[in-house]
């Protein structure tokens, strides 16, 4: 008997197409329950379409080819014009907004226009400091340089004593345009460490002078002069100290004394004789001394202690040397002792007769503690603080006679020199 379900399954023999309802299928080989022993064959239906893909066209070397020539040209136009637009729009960036960073983020402030840097406020330092100027001069004398400044339209400059106290017919000056000038000496007082001199040079610029004694301490200050011969420098600080007694010299040479406005604008050698100016622009004193840490005067560097006589006693002195050709010195009438640490105060060694401390009363052997109500340490202070004010000017005095203390009224004189 024949099994029904194989003849109807069987696959048709080698080689002889499978007819459209043959229950075969083409995952035969996978059956379970197909026997293992029956010919099996795997009918794949033909790919749809028919062949494989089409082939690519081969081009004909011989054919003539289309010329590149407008593309380059359209493509070289389009960079140049590319090129020039990215180049004004990032000039157009720098100048009105500054770079910017990577990540495209704003750095800083938007600038302000040009113009409001560039006119500064005259009040300001800058603007100060362009207004003095022109009046500042640079002293060249042989051996030695330093400072001054204009005081009158036909060529008074007032500067330092040792500055051009090895003056010679070789001086001269020069401006902050760098124009230069010869200069002469007019005269100079030693002790007080003023001199005046004269530039031949018309039609200049003298600076405006204020009041040295209408200042405080903590008002800004500026500093003009050639500090270590660099000229036309400009330094800022505030008013440290009042009457701030020194006393200065060679070993051998003249004593100067300066009752000074102490400041910390920097000033070095080569600022001497320059002006020390306000924030208004008026000199207020002439930079004379700085204290240093340098054990001679080529190792002395400024540590923030710069000494200006005050301009009110500069430009009384000034005037006599220019009127009369000599300074006339104020006194008191009575020499005094000094460097020694034993008495607190300003002793009076000898009192010249019918002098101003004599006829105020004071005696020698008298200790002077205040003078203005300025309190002395020694003799030094005295000499100092009396130079400062003119001759005439009544001083209150306050002594100490043995154990008492006592008060006067002296009026200071002109000394007979």
């Amino acid at each position: 008997m024949t099994d029904g379900w194989n003849a109807r399954n069987a696959p048709p023999p080698s080689g002889q197409p499978v007819p459209q309802n043959a229950n075969w299928w083409s995952d035969a080989l996978a059956d379970p329950w197909r026997d293992p022993y029956a010919p099996a064959q795997v009918v794949l239906p033909p790919p749809p379409g028919g062949g494989g893909p089409a082939p690519e066209p081969v081009a004909d070397p011989d054919a003539p080819r289309r010329s590149l020539t407008p593309v380059l040209l359209i493509c070289l136009i389009t960079a140049l014009l590319a090129g020039g637009l990215g180049g004004t729009l990032g000039f157009v960036f720098a100048v009105r907004g500054g770079l910017a960073n990577t990540s495209g983020s704003r750095l800083g402030a938007p600038q302000a226009e040009p113009s409001a840097a560039v006119n500064r406020a005259p009040d300001s330092l800058a603007g100060v400091a362009k207004k003095v100027l022109p009046s500042v001069v640079t002293v060249r004398v042989t051996g030695a340089i330093g400072s001054g400044f204009v005081v009158s339209a036909d060529g008074y400059v007032i500067t330092n004593d040792h500055v051009v106290e090895t003056g010679n017919d070789n001086m001269s000056v020069s401006f902050s345009d760098g124009s230069t000038a010869k200069a002469t000496l007019v005269g100079r007082d030693p002790e007080s460490d003023i001199a005046v001199i004269k530039v031949a040079k018309s039609g200049l610029t003298p600076v405006a002078l204020g009041n040295s004694d209408a200042i405080a301490v903590g008002d800004p200050v500026l500093a003009f002069g050639s500090p270590l011969a660099l000229v036309n420098t400009v330094t800022a600080g505030i008013v440290s100290a009042l009457d701030r007694t020194i006393q200065s010299g060679d070993p051998g040479g003249t004593t100067r004394y300066y009752a000074a406005i102490q400041t910390d604008a920097a000033v070095n050698q080569g600022n001497s004789g320059g002006p020390l100016v306000n924030a208004a622009g008026q000199v207020i004193g002439v930079n004379s001394v700085i204290r240093s840490l340098g054990t001679t005067e080529t190792d002395a560097g400024n540590i923030g202690l710069a000494f200006a006589i005050p301009i009110n006693q500069a430009k009384r002195l000034a005037g006599d040397i220019i009127d009369h050709g000599k300074a006339r010195r104020t006194v008191i009438g009575a020499e005094v002792v000094t460097g020694t640490a034993t008495v607190t105060g300003a002793r009076l060694r000898s009192v010249e007769p019918a002098g101003p401390a004599a006829t105020a009363g004071l005696k020698a052997g008298d200790v002077i503690t205040k003078l203005d109500n300025h309190v002395l340490e020694d003799g030094t202070d005295l000499i100092a603080l009396v130079r400062k004010y003119a001759p005439g000017t009544v001083v209150p005095v306050e002594y100490r006679r043995g154990s008492k203390t006592a008060t006067a009224s002296v009026t200071l004189v002109a000394d007979s020199n």
